[in-house]
């Protein structure tokens, strides 16, 4: 049974911010300046389920790095955003590519500038360790924190619900 308030039968598509949500908060700096990000596993292994079974799946950072569009590329994603520095612009686009009606979205953020997109989204949710703001208009706030398996944890409670969870291409990559 899923401890998310909300139908999860409707959700098609699942979209991400980067920073705080797929990685921690707090990251290394390389001595060029970009910033080395650290992901789970578990999200990774979720990820590429939920493409293998047909939902759309969305990166949407305002960061930009060769690593985050390599990683995500690798795993499937289609639709990856980066330097997105008004994150409602690249969500429209996202839908428009998609075809999806706002409420079979899930978006997670953490911080201010995912808040126009998550007022938008039929399922915000929130990793445990968001800002208030963020935390206040989500529908869902998970139990891990950023970058400790947000997307797993949304991922396969949405899938269990839509009985695509255990299935033939679970059991491998």
């Amino acid at each position: 049974m899923s401890s998310i308030n909300y139908d999860l039968t409707k959700i098609k598509a699942f979209i991400f911010d980067v920073d705080g949500v797929l990685s921690h908060e707090v990251i290394p700096l390389h001595p060029n300046g970009d910033p080395m990000r650290t992901v789970s596993t578990k999200d990774g292994y979720a990820i590429q389920l939920a493409v293998k079974k047909g939902y759309q799946i969305g990166i949407i950072t305002g960061g930009y790095t060769d690593a985050v569009k390599i990683r995500f590329s690798r795993l499937g994603v289609a639709h990856i955003y980066m330097s997105s520095s008004i994150k409602m612009s690249d969500y429209n686009d996202f839908i428009a590519k998609t075809g999806l009606p706002d409420d079979a979205v899930m978006y997670a953020g953490d911080d201010i500038p995912d808040f126009e997109v998550m007022s938008r989204v039929g399922l915000p949710v929130a990793p445990a360790d968001a800002v208030p703001e963020i935390k206040q208009i989500a529908k869902y706030i998970s139990h891990r924190k950023g970058g400790e398996g947000v997307a797993r944890d949304i991922i396969e409670q949405t899938m269990k619900a839509q009985g695509t969870w255990m299935c033939d291409e679970a059991f491998g990559w």
